[in-house]
């Protein structure tokens, strides 16, 4: 790819991420990865079991394939260790169930270097590490400011309080693109029946009325197929899940 991740969403590109367990092999992964056009790969920690070792191995095999790799973590409260899980080489993170301004400054804390975050400084398997001379006295600010323009940080949307904290998320610098969970976003409508919002697409529609002269995308964080994307390109939705095609 000509271009990151991270430049792709800046430049208003649909971008496509392919669903994967951290348990795929690599001939399974190149395999799957021959038959779409991926921008990224996603593995899912908030719903499935992971260790830090194993997630180490799979960033290794992924950063020899030169695809980046995004970790939704398990929880909102764990938000301070995106540092850390970037440290074994992934390229992206997204924080699930967020609310809270305050959890998007910790994101982006912990998510990035210097003067943008407080993410500490270690790591031998951080991604695009080696192509960098370790040896050299620019190495650690060479890397920081790489780092800074290649990482991509996303917070998911999944309540009330997020949709309409949507457009404060999307003006802090660091944050990526926004994503929706609409089946937990459904379960927090309806316990606010009084929401002036009542559906998963009336709150994609909102948000993506609030974020519009901002830049910043909007991802639909279910799988997808190719076949069913333009109803949700209508909401305004450029960022897309794909699983694996290979038993299709």
């Amino acid at each position: 790819m000509s271009e990151t991740f991270k430049q792709r969403l800046k430049s208003g590109e649909e971008v496509l991420l392919l669903i994967t367990s951290i348990t795929t092999g690599r001939t399974e992964l190149e395999d799957s990865l021959a038959l779409g056009s991926y921008d990224a790969i996603f593995i899912d920690g908030q719903h499935s079991t992971f260790s830090e070792e194993r997630l180490e191995q799979f960033c290794s095999v992924t950063e020899d394939l030169g695809v980046p790799t995004q970790i939704r973590i398990p929880h909102t409260r764990l938000t301070y260790m995106a540092g850390r899980y970037c440290d074994f080489g992934l390229s992206s993170v997204m924080v699930p169930e967020v609310m809270e301004e305050a959890s998007v400054d910790e994101a982006i804390e912990y998510f990035y270097y210097g003067t943008l975050g407080r993410r500490s400084w270690g790591g031998a398997s951080r991604a695009g590490a080696k192509h960098f001379d370790t040896s050299s006295d620019q190495y650690r600010l060479e890397y920081a400011n790489w780092w800074n323009n290649f990482g991509v940080l996303c917070v998911q949307l999944e309540s009330v309080e997020g949709v309409t904290r949507a457009r404060k998320f999307a003006m802090k610098e660091g944050i990526d693109y926004l994503a929706f969970g609409p089946n937990d976003l459904m379960f927090n409508l309806e316990r606010h029946p009084g929401y002036s919002l009542k559906t998963v697409k009336e709150c994609v529609l909102n948000v993506a009325d609030q974020v519009k002269d901002l830049g910043v995308p909007l991802c639909w964080a279910i799988p997808t197929t190719a076949e069913n994307r333009d109803e949700y390109r209508e909401l305004g939705i450029s960022v897309f899940w794909e699983g694996s095609q290979l038993n299709e």
